[in-house]
Formats: structure tokens, sequence, C-alpha cells
């Protein structure tokens, strides 16, 4: 687990909810606030487990491990657009809404953004293509191989979007590493 360093940049998690794919983003601002630099990025498949609630599960699992490896200090999440087909909504939400109750379980802030206003802050344009998403996130954090799965520069321009927002906290950011020390059998849930 990350040391927490109160000096350091904020650590931002930025997904792209999915209830096949999952992408996850996860950049650290300098000090002053000024620049981003790239922690890690990835998504996690769900394909292999058969049933939507074992999904479920794996998406929570895998959230809290991500949250306990990095201590964010905030998740920035991409809000479920609207579509035609009702079940696939339905799924999509539940997986946003699974990501959201593990960082809320750590009682870490969530942010969330609507898909134009994630591309109007890192490409200027709102209704760019992924691909042209993936292209701008690649050059803001010097990424020069291409992206293996578009969800990934989702998550991270999520990520970039909230970092651009500077939206202020009202209360003193509570880390994991905290939440952590006060329970020491490291169980976020009482299931």
């Amino acid at each position: 687990m990350n040391q927490i360093n109160p000096m350091r940049g904020r650590i931002i998690v930025g997904l792209d909810p999915g209830s096949v794919i999952m992408g996850f983003g996860i950049i650290q601002e300098a000090e002053t606030g000024n620049t981003v630099k790239l922690i890690e990025h990835g998504v996690l498949q769900l394909k292999k487990y058969k049933g939507h609630m074992l999904r479920m599960r794996h998406i929570y699992l895998h959230m809290i491990a991500l949250l306990q490896k990095h201590a964010p200090d905030e998740v920035a999440v991409e809000s479920v657009f609207y579509g035609t087909n009702v079940q696939s909504m339905l799924k999509l939400g539940r997986a946003q809404g699974v990501a959201i109750a593990a960082a809320l379980a750590c009682e870490i802030p969530v942010t969330e953004y609507a898909p134009r206003k994630v591309k109007q802050a890192v490409t200027g344009n709102g209704n760019a293509s992924k691909e042209q998403v993936a292209m701008m996130v690649g050059h803001l954090l010097h990424i020069a191989t291409p992206f293996a799965f578009l969800d990934a520069s989702d998550a991270l321009a999520i990520a970039l979007c909230h970092s651009q927002q500077r939206l202020p906290i009202t209360a003193k950011p509570y880390h994991l590493a905290q939440w952590l020390a006060a329970h020491p059998n490291g169980k976020v849930s009482s299931c």
C-alpha cells in the first residue's frame, strides 16, 4: 500500500464501468496541481465469470484491492449513458453502483461525470470519438503505446476530467490507510 503523504498531490482513480469489461485509470497530481502523472491503468475482464451476480462480486473485490493498493484521495466515475437496450443499461448501472459502493465503503469521495463532459475536458470536443480520446490521453500522460482496451483510456480520461475540475472538498479527506488502521481486521464490510 502507498504511504500516505499529506504533501503529495491528489491521487485520483477514474472508472469506466462495465459488466463485461471495466476500465480503470489512476493518476497523481503534482503538488502544484499543474501536471499529472500516470500511476496505473488497465481493465478488469469479467467475461470469464458466468452469471451477472458473480461479476458484481469480482468488481467489488477488484475495487477494494485497487483502493488498498493506491490509497486514492478521490474516485471519478462515468455516469451511465441512456441507451435503447434497457437490460444493458440495468447491468451497466449495477456495475457502476458496485464500484461506487466499494469506494464509499472506504469513505473515498466519488464524483460522477457525463461522457460528453469527459470528452470535452480531454479533447475540447464533447462529440470526440473513443479513438480521439485515447490519442489525447496518451499525449497528455506520455503513453507511447496504443491502448489495448479503450475502456482503460476512457477511465484515464475520466480521472483527467476530474483533475481539471478542482472541486473543493468540504471535509478533510479520509484515506483508506486511516480506515484500515481503525479496523485492524481489514474487512471493509461486515458480511
